[in-house]
């Protein structure tokens, strides 16, 4: 349904958008989509763990026959899942993860319509999505793979090589579609057009979840400008896309030795805790604001100046977005804003 912005910074540029969300689900699809963002979240705690212990079990095994052969059994996933490839499931983000919608409450805000979405892509252009913030586990970000259309399904998101390398990790995170994060990676898949070689890149990355908290956003923005550059020189758009809710779903350690390792290795593996003080999500209700694109042009070879001119438009929006839509999320009303 259409809205009118309730913001007076949004009202004087005559934003329009469009609002979507569910009516009132049963509670049992709001118990088994807590059961699947759980699910989500302990993979990030139980993987690294189990994959020690996975090596441990085969080493003692096959070096001194030291235990019995049933422990090898609990090697099983373990061993599967460092052959087999990741697999793309869009059939399983739509009708399986459906119910983390549910469970979160979650709704859309669009700027962009569908329509205007598709008209773009059909033109074989395609666009960088810069999601932000990053959160513990984006599931603002899963719940809208869920939620849209069939087509914005081929677009695949760049993550650290750890998410898409790592055992385990990686064929649970790899069922929304993951492509290295690197450029020569997201420049390859760019050249396919269209929705297909469109990407999601999370702009602050690892370093961001170590940043915000419930009292205050803080984007990991200043120093990133990488995007703005494949942007020019690939000819694509850039989307913003802000993720209310992400960092408010489950609460970081941002101190100790696991945090360090966590931000070198561009995955979280250090505690987190949510719903009475668990590992389990918060049920607090998330909002995916999609915005409007840029108008980036293609310059092949960039100035600096160039770099700095898109990158603070792309600020100013961003900050524009939240503190336009910050109240549709509660517990944003009162919640500082940041760029570092």
């Amino acid at each position: 349904m259409a809205k009118t912005p309730s913001s007076s910074s949004a009202a004087s540029q005559d934003v329009k958008y469009t609002v979507h969300k569910r009516l009132r689900p049963p509670l049992y699809r709001k118990i088994l989509g807590g059961i699947f963002a759980t699910c989500f979240a302990l993979t990030y705690l139980v993987t690294l763990p189990y994959i020690l212990v996975s090596m441990y079990v085969l080493y003692d095994y096959f070096a001194r026959g030291g235990l019995s052969s049933w422990m090898i059994w609990t090697t099983v996933p373990f061993v599967i899942s460092t052959i087999m490839p990741t697999q793309h499931s869009p059939f399983f983000v739509k009708h399986v993860v459906d119910s983390m919608i549910d469970y979160f409450e979650f709704s859309e805000i669009r700027e962009t319509s569908d329509e205007e979405l598709l008209e773009f892509f059909g033109k074989g252009r395609t666009a960088i999505l810069a999601a932000q913030p990053h959160g513990v586990v984006s599931f603002t970000g899963m719940c809208s793979g869920s939620f849209c259309i069939d087509e914005f399904r081929k677009i695949k998101t760049a993550a650290a090589s750890v998410v898409t390398s790592v055992p385990i990790l990686k064929h649970v995170m790899g069922i929304f579609g993951l492509i290295d994060a690197s450029k020569k990676s997201i420049v390859k898949h760019m050249k396919k057009g269209g929705a297909a070689g469109s990407v999601v890149i999370y702009i602050g990355g690892i370093a961001e979840l170590f940043k915000s908290s419930r009292k205050e956003e803080r984007l990991y923005l200043s120093k990133r400008k990488g995007f703005i550059k494949l942007a020019l020189t690939t000819g694509s758009d850039i989307l913003p896309l802000y993720l209310l809710g992400n960092t408010h779903s489950l609460t970081v350690v941002k101190s100790g030795p696991l945090a360090a390792i966590s931000r070198k290795m561009g995955v979280s593996i250090t505690y987190f805790w949510g719903w009475k003080n668990l590992p389990i999500p918060r049920p607090d209700k998330l909002v995916y604001v999609r915005g409007r694109l840029l108008g980036m042009p293609k310059i092949e070879e960039p100035t600096q100046k160039d770099i700095d001119f898109w990158h603070k438009r792309y600020c100013d929006e961003v900050e524009r977005i939240f503190e336009t839509y910050k109240g549709a999320c509660p517990g944003y009303e009162n919640k500082k804003f940041y760029i570092d």
